[in-house]
């Protein structure tokens, strides 16, 4: 079983958005590692000792600049920190899965991690994802979080006049419609187009959990199911294309 990350990246303007520059592989016993169309606009150098647009890169271990995002198992809040995504930790999961919910943020660089959606096995639409945005909705949301329960549903609403982000799916409470944050922006285009295509009765987004002790980033856990549509196809486009040729026959099957 292979999993797999999209390796996005924000240019200095925030007006210009992310955008994926490289996706990161495991199959149980390599690491690899190449760049998309996305890594040659504008902008974008390549990582350290990661230099070549046109090569993948292969390792046993996790490469240094996606080691460094994940927090290490001796520091003393490692068990908090799998217990916030849900994680056991006698039983922890691939690293990439960890990173794929965590996204590998760190307020020092401009990169994020995300996984593209897959089917589940009936074929539907499932993914979760912890909340963006809270900090910036001050204490209203913060009063409502704290009330919230484990599988509390919740609404979609599109912030269209959002002045950072036009493309923003904000997240509220269904009962007293409090804000209380935002999809990641990864998640964005595929949450409006499932909207629109599936019954409502086939799509949902419910509190997987609440994390009353955790940095905002890791505060609240959704969990989100829909159908599939026939032609759905996430995490398209050509800035997600790779840039090896020897990889694209694999890559696009």
């Amino acid at each position: 079983m292979t999993n797999a990350l999209f390796v996005a990246w924000r240019p200095e303007s925030l007006h210009e958005g992310w955008r994926p520059v490289g996706r990161l592989e495991h199959d149980n016993s390599t690491y690899r590692y190449f760049y998309t169309q996305g890594a040659k606009k504008p902008g974008f150098r390549p990582f350290d000792h990661m230099e070549a647009f046109d090569q993948v890169y292969e390792s046993d271990e996790l490469f240094p600049v996606f080691a460094n995002r994940l927090l290490p198992s001796t520091r003393p809040e490692y068990d908090e920190f799998l217990r916030w995504g849900g994680f056991d930790r006698d039983h922890p999961p691939d690293p990439i899965v960890i990173l794929g919910l965590t996204e590998g943020r760190r307020q020092t660089d401009a990169i994020e991690v995300f996984p593209c959606p897959k089917p589940d096995d009936r074929g539907n639409y499932f993914n979760k994802f912890f909340l963006h945005g809270i900090r910036w909705l001050g204490e209203p949301a913060a009063q409502r979080i704290a009330r919230l329960q484990d599988d509390e549903p919740l609404k979609v609403m599109f912030d269209v006049q959002n002045d950072h982000d036009a493309n923003a799916v904000a997240v509220r409470t269904e009962d007293d419609r409090v804000l209380i944050g935002y999809f990641p922006r990864y998640l964005a285009a595929d949450a409006k187009r499932l909207l629109a295509s599936c019954d409502s009765n086939y799509f949902s987004l419910v509190v997987d959990r609440v994390n009353p002790d955790a940095p905002l980033q890791n505060r609240v856990l959704c969990r989100m199911a829909a159908c599939w549509p026939h032609d759905f196809i996430p995490c398209g486009g050509e800035d997600f294309e790779p840039i090896p040729a020897n990889i694209k026959a694999a890559f696009l099957q």
